[in-house]
């Protein structure tokens, strides 16, 4: 058995599996019957080790992401595998057609999980459009109006989200609190952690909110006070409580129906949301 990484070395890898030998249809509709029929894990190694130079030459459209070949070649002998799993020979095609979306599918998501620290393409038409738009870039280097409605025509997008992620491939990641300084430019200052502050500490939104807090309770607790003993008692032990208790349990307590403690329950909140919003207009 052959055993081969990419990783270890790229060229010597490529070398290799060029090397290794072609199935001819009838060989590989034979051996794609083997592993459906029988689960035959050599059938299925004969037909993944044949069609490794056909991932090397998909992986090699994908070299200007800035990624390791290795490793997209790596994803994509994944979806290889995948292919081969879910080929049917009795559809009359060749594994190497079948298997192209599935080699391209793992490519992808690899790219998308790590061009960038922040996901450009989160949506189905923006991963669409994310392969698409490189190509097109270079191209024309920037977009125009005219341009950017050919595109979104081409892909079935809307043209504002081509203008969306046209940005998001000009832009740049950006470490938040980066150590390399450009002293020239002042660079020091474009980083997040320079500008980015958290609020949640500042002790004036703290005594704002501790002061609208007491507030609250405060008009709170002067509306449970208009109500009288009995319904004061029902809300209590029904939302204050820690122990909370049932509109059964309330009933036999103060001998009546269910419905008529969730009636008295109901009309006191509406009475303690009324007084509330009363006592907040006056105040305005």
């Amino acid at each position: 058995m052959i055993k081969i990484y990419p990783e270890k070395n790229i060229n010597g890898y490529i070398q290799t599996v060029i090397g290794i030998p072609l199935l001819t249809a009838k060989e590989e509709h034979d051996l794609a019957i083997r592993l459906r029929k029988k689960g035959d894990l050599e059938a299925a190694r004969c037909l993944v080790m044949s069609n490794l130079r056909f991932v090397v030459h998909i992986a090699r459209s994908y070299s200007g992401y800035g990624l390791q070949q290795s490793d997209i070649i790596q994803e994509g002998n994944v979806g290889l595998m995948k292919a081969v799993k879910r080929f049917d020979p009795s559809h009359g095609v060749r594994l190497v057609s079948f298997a192209i979306h599935w080699i391209k599918a793992e490519i992808h998501e690899y790219v998308l999980r790590n061009w960038r620290i922040v996901k450009v393409a989160t949506t189905k038409s923006q991963r669409k459009l994310f392969f698409n738009l490189r190509s097109a870039k270079k191209r024309f280097k920037w977009l125009n109006n005219d341009e950017i409605k050919a595109i979104a025509n081409d892909l079935n997008v809307n043209p504002n989200v081509v203008r969306e992620m046209e940005g998001r491939l000009s832009s740049n990641d950006s470490g938040f609190d980066n150590q390399i300084e450009d002293k020239e430019n002042n660079n020091k200052y474009q980083n997040p952690s320079n500008y980015i502050e958290d609020s949640r500490f500042d002790p004036a939104i703290l005594l704002e909110k501790y002061d609208f807090e007491k507030y609250a309770f405060r008009r709170l607790y002067v509306a449970l006070n208009k109500l009288d003993e009995r319904v004061r008692d029902i809300l209590k032990q029904r939302w204050l409580n820690e122990q909370k208790a049932t509109l059964h349990e309330l009933a036999d307590i103060y001998g009546v129906s269910a419905e008529r403690i969730r009636q008295l329950e109901k009309s006191a909140i509406k009475k303690i949301k009324n007084y509330i919003k009363m006592s907040i207009k006056k105040n305005k």
